[in-house]
């Protein structure tokens, strides 16, 4: 008798499999985008580069008119089994009442990104649909000298592509000492991404759906009273009573701050995992969104882990 197939709480994605590169947000340089087929093809995918990778009108990369047809189209192209945006910047949400969520639901594709495409992964999350907190081509993977630690963020994005997330598999990832850890257990599926987007989002019909969740956070170039004021407009807005836990990865490029997610955070009698190897900068691990995970932070703060599991009623293909 043959054993049964793997439960997958993330789903591989088939060496081959086409990857659709859209630049929904802001614009990247003329070199980097040449570059981008190459990257695909080195890790055994093929790569279709839309037109809006090439526009640059300011701080997004071609009208919202174009920027949205790229979607569609990747959205529509059967052909078409994940969706990796270029790179992140502004103009995701300028995007969101106009997608079309029928075309969505009925051709899924895994969404990749980070930073400004939280709002995308928002979007996916209220249609059902998983999506990958991951590095970009032009933002990360591309870079003019790619460091050891960016070239480990690449491999690990391509390899947890090509052999997806099992349902029981334990992350416990090296975290950075410094990160805020308190104790518990909690599971819910995991949300969130950049902390400034979380907050935008608030009040709109795109926001993060809180109840029960494990809310990630991260966010680049923001000094602490900036995160003494998103965090708290979490908190007026009913976020941070709602989930049942916190994983937090790097704040990079403003001062420390440790003191505002102890004040925030530490007292809410909910486990906290900070210094996840996730965010802007290095190390930024890929991390799937919108699958339930079992959180736990040991009583002594020393490490933590997030176990995978298949959602209620989730299968195992593509965009399940």
């Amino acid at each position: 008798m043959n054993a049964p197939p793997p439960a997958y709480a993330f789903p591989p994605l088939p060496p081959g499999s086409l990857i659709a590169v859209v630049a929904p947000a802001g614009p990247a340089a003329p070199e980097r985008v040449a570059q981008v087929p190459a990257l695909y093809e080195r890790h055994g995918y093929r790569c279709r580069v839309y037109p809006g990778c090439s526009l640059n009108t300011g701080y997004l990369a071609g009208p919202d008119a174009q920027r949205l047809a790229d979607l569609h189209a990747a959205l529509a192209d059967d052909e078409v089994a994940a969706i990796h945006a270029l790179r992140g910047g502004y103009g995701c949400m300028r995007l969101l009442d106009g997608i079309d969520t029928a075309l969505l639901r009925a051709h899924p594709k895994l969404l990749l990104g980070y930073s400004d495409i939280t709002a995308l992964h928002a979007l996916w999350f209220r249609q059902g649909l998983p999506s990958l907190h991951a590095p970009m081509a032009a933002s990360d993977l591309l870079l003019p000298v790619m460091s050891a630690a960016s070239c480990a963020d690449r491999d690990a994005l391509f390899a947890l592509l090509q052999r997806g997330v099992r349902a029981g598999e334990v992350w416990s990832p090296p975290l950075d000492p410094a990160g805020l850890r308190v104790p518990g257990t909690a599971s819910g599926p995991l949300i969130g991404g950049n902390l400034s987007l979380v907050a935008a989002l608030l009040g709109t019909a795109w926001a993060w759906p809180a109840q029960g969740a494990i809310l990630f956070l991260e966010d680049i170039n923001e000094e602490p009273y900036r995160v003494d004021r998103l965090l708290t407009q979490l908190r007026l807005a009913g976020v941070l009573d709602a989930v049942a836990g916190f994983v937090l990865g790097s704040f990079t490029e403003g001062g420390a701050p440790e003191g505002v997610l102890q004040q925030m955070l530490g007292g809410l009698g909910k486990p906290v995992l900070g210094g996840w190897p996730a965010g802007h900068g290095t190390p930024n691990r890929p991390l799937p969104l919108g699958r339930r995970v079992r959180l736990q932070v040991p009583a002594d703060g020393a490490g933590g882990s997030l176990a995978w599991q298949v959602a209620a009623g989730a299968g195992n293909g593509a965009g399940s």
